[in-house]
């Protein structure tokens, strides 16, 4: 049985791995990345490296896991500070989508970097987008009470203006516009939103 204190240490180093590992796939994409490539980016042996994980698309699914975590985490803070909703609802966007358009935009490998996560982590990938959907339903719907505004008399839900809201981007990513018209897109949206609640 492992201590306190080595656990503390595989996560450490864990960590490490990660974020060499993602500055690894973003410099040289997925295929052409190997495990030698990353326990060198890591200055790890390769035989450690392997104690941990168990190949190079276990690797990556830990990458994705670990930055749609964090992605998650500041886009439900966003969602919880002052301001207006409007605020809110885009600060929490930028946190969980715009960021991450622009790291993967600024990779000369970012379309292969997608299509391996759409074919080796979308189970990863829609369980981050529903939690997402979650954290936005929590957000419009409380303050729709706060507005002492019933969303159900427009056949509307606080649910289904967030399952709407993503459903705009799968359909940008779907025409392969996500990027160029992500932020315009959102902000016209959130003015839907704004307008659903009766303040606009």
């Amino acid at each position: 049985m492992s201590t306190l204190s080595e656990q503390k240490t595989d996560d450490s180093k864990r960590a490490r791995i990660l974020e060499g590992a993602k500055q690894v796939f973003l410099a040289y994409g997925f295929s052409r990345t190997t495990m030698d490539d990353i326990a060198r980016a890591v200055e790890i042996s390769r035989p450690a490296l392997y104690l941990l994980f168990r190949n190079k698309a276990d690797i990556f699914r830990a990458v994705g896991q670990c930055f749609l975590d964090r992605s998650l985490a500041n886009a439900r803070r966003a969602l919880q500070l002052d301001g207006s909703l409007d605020e809110r609802l885009m600060k929490a966007l930028d946190c969980a989508l715009f960021q991450l358009f622009r790291v993967i935009e600024n990779s000369p490998h970012g379309q292969e970097i997608i299509d391996v996560e759409n074919r080796i982590a979308s189970d990863i990938v829609a369980d981050w987008r529903q939690r997402l959907i979650d954290a936005f339903e929590e957000a419009i719907g409380e303050e729709a009470r706060k507005r002492s505004v019933r969303l159900e008399d427009h056949n509307l839900s606080a649910r289904a203006l967030a399952e709407m809201l993503f459903d705009v981007f799968d359909g940008l990513k779907t025409r392969g516009l996500c990027r160029s018209l992500a932020e315009q897109r959102a902000r016209q949206f959130v003015a839907l939103v704004e307008i659903a609640l009766g303040s606009k």
